[in-house]
């Protein structure tokens, strides 16, 4: 049964932004639970205004309600305030739509997008009277799953998810609720549900493996029992479906407060850093007709002064400037703008920033991401320092008086002139603004600490120290004295966590759950971080940060995650890696073919698309 109405109106009169937990948004669906087959809790682990931005959620959100025997409805990770309330007045956590408690769905589904959420996800199912830990849900227990970018490395979240769908969901999500009903309407064992979860193309059940461990004990990967795969294969889909256009619109602003559509999935630069670059592979473009036809009707469905055009690299689309003009052209009269979050470094990217601004000019932002073009090589940023000066040039000629550049620290072979590179561009850049504005301009530089991430060709490298990030910040602040430069940069503290917790194996789960018993919620904030809960936790595990997180890796040593394929064979990844070292560049993939493993692993989804259809040559 819902949660009652006057209960609910209750709490909300004890809390900070109430508006977080009413529901009843415009565009939001409500379903006859009566007449459904299965139901799924999207759950996202961080505050309302956060998840209301995610264009992942919203694409589920629209293709599971379309379906007539399915539901799809929204819960979001409780503040303080109200988690205390909830707990107090022994209310259970519950969905936005109908107000069921997450116990009461067939599948609750959380989208893992950063590792600092991980302790959310655990508090979220206890507030919502689900068995924390999988080994102790029952038949009638709903299923827990999990998406995202985080669960290409999912182990560490192993103890608490029943399955997780690796890659994209479009398709997948449909699959698992269609497993999930019928086992379900014949009373199936929560063993026979497990077992029909792992038949299914890219969903990964942990509890159809078991880890296994070196002659020394080390951690050595996992073993798959009889019935499961021994490597789970991404999820793709051939094409993108259409788009969603009547998105549910926040009661409060969000985060990002703007109607989005995605226009390009995919990447074709081949920055070694990245991982969604190797993950969202291959290059998928969504047909211009289509996502004009879409902005007119997103602007018509939820009343957003601005549409985001989303992608990896947004400029990258082939009609990219005949999208922005005939969005413009369409509804610019109706004071409705558009914008583009990623763009590449040239003076093409400032035109199109031209075409689009139609506010004053302050603010130009792009990411060379590395100081000196040496390093600039290493990670195969494919930018050079005149394509960064003439970029910078053409954003203060059409009127940009501030220019925010983001850079790295801790990238492979970086030394300290490396990062003294950083503040000597940016002195530059500050030379031309005066020159060019005739004015004091402001260049804002925001600093984040490299963390190598799973399935990305620096994926064998160790994390930077705590000592050497700290001086190489000291490095920075001292040279970039003055009240043109304005200088941020990421806290070592959750750098850390992030790192372990993208990079560790099973046995992090134990630590994950001690310290979510202890207190440990919202990590990703800094007011809510405790470095020595988790420290105290790894400690009595245990556990060998050192090791696991500083320590190098060859070749031959076995990676928490080397069970989960995401297409992109280990030999490239190696390869890439090696040119780096070297400082090789690797052209653009749309230019030139790597043999990436890509085409190969997804030959006869390709087969089944017109020609060009993926942006591979």
């Amino acid at each position: 049964m819902p949660v009652c109405d006057e209960t609910v109106d209750r709490l909300l009169l004890q809390v900070s932004k109430p508006a977080r937990y009413i529901g009843q948004e415009w565009n939001s669906i409500s379903k006859d639970w009566d007449t459904l087959s299965a139901t799924l809790a999207l759950a996202y682990p961080d505050l309302y205004e956060l998840g209301m931005s995610n264009l992942g959620l919203a694409i589920l959100y629209d293709i599971v309600n379309r379906h007539p025997q399915y539901c799809a409805e929204r819960v979001y990770a409780p503040w303080p305030d109200m988690e205390a309330n909830l707990r107090a007045h022994h209310v259970p956590l519950y969905s936005l739509e109908t107000r069921h408690a997450l116990s009461e769905f067939s599948v609750v589904g959380f989208t893992l997008q950063s590792e600092l959420t991980y302790t959310n996800v655990l508090n979220m199912l206890d507030l919502g009277g689900v068995p924390v830990l999988a080994a102790q849900r029952g038949d009638e227990a709903p299923v827990v799953i999990a998406g995202g970018t985080c669960t290409y490395n999912p182990e560490p979240m192993t103890p608490f998810v029943d399955a997780f769908a690796i890659g994209e969901g479009e398709e997948a999500i449909l699959d698992i609720l269609g497993v999930v009903a019928e086992a379900r309407a014949a009373k199936a064992t929560r063993d026979d549900l497990r077992r029909a979860l792992a038949a299914i193309a890219g969903v990964y059940v942990p509890a159809m493996y078991r880890p296994r461990h070196g002659a020394s004990g080390v951690y050595a990967g996992v073993a798959p029992l009889e019935g499961a795969p021994s490597t789970i294969t991404k999820r793709i889909v051939r094409q993108l479906p259409p788009a969603p256009t009547r998105p549910v619109v926040p009661h409060l602003q969000a985060t990002h407060d703007r109607a989005t559509i995605e226009i390009q999935r995919g990447c074709s630069r081949g920055c070694r850093f990245c991982q969604a670059g190797i993950v969202y592979r291959p290059i998928r473009e969504r047909p211009a007709a289509e996502i004009v036809q879409a902005i007119d009707e997103l602007v018509g469905n939820t009343g957003y002064d601005e549409i985001g055009l989303l992608s990896l690299s947004s400029s990258d689309h082939t009609d990219i400037e005949a999208i922005v003009q005939q969005a413009l052209d369409r509804h610019s009269h109706d004071g409705v703008g558009v914008s583009l979050p990623s763009l590449r470094i040239d003076s093409f990217s400032v035109e199109l920033a031209r075409m689009i601004s139609s506010r004053r000019k302050t603010g130009f932002t792009f990411a060379p991401e590395a100081g000196s073009q040496r390093l600039r090589d290493v990670i195969n940023k494919g930018v050079t320092e005149q394509d960064l000066l003439q970029t910078a040039q053409a954003a203060f000629a059409h009127g940009w008086n501030r220019i925010k550049l983001y850079f790295m620290i801790g990238l492979p072979t970086e030394t300290d002139q490396d990062v003294l590179e950083i503040a000597r561009l940016a002195h530059e850049l500050a030379r031309m603004g005066r020159e060019m504005r005739g004015r004091r301009v402001e260049i804002s530089i925001s600093v984040a600490t490299f963390v190598p991430k799973p399935h990305t060709p620096f994926q064998w490298e160790p994390l930077i120290t705590r000592s050497d990030a700290t001086r190489r910040q000291r490095l920075l602040r001292e040279a970039l004295r003055g009240r043109a430069f304005k200088l941020s940069y990421s806290d070592w503290d959750s750098t850390w966590l992030e790192a372990l917790l993208a990079r560790g194996n099973r046995c992090l789960g134990d630590v994950i759950y001690s310290v979510w018993q202890r207190g440990a919620r919202f990590d990703a904030w800094s007011e809510y971080l405790d470095v020595p809960l988790w420290q105290q936790a790894l400690a009595e595990a245990g556990f060998d940060t050192e090791n696991e997180l500083h320590a190098p890796r060859t070749r031959e040593t076995p990676l928490s995650w080397q069970h989960i394929d995401t297409g992109v064979a280990l030999s490239f990844l190696w390869a890439e890696r090696e040119c780096a070292l070297r400082g090789d560049l690797s052209p653009d993939c749309r230019e030139h073919c790597h043999h990436c493993g890509i085409l190969a692993t997804f030959a006869a989804e390709r087969s089944t698309v017109e020609a060009g259809a993926w942006g591979c040559p």
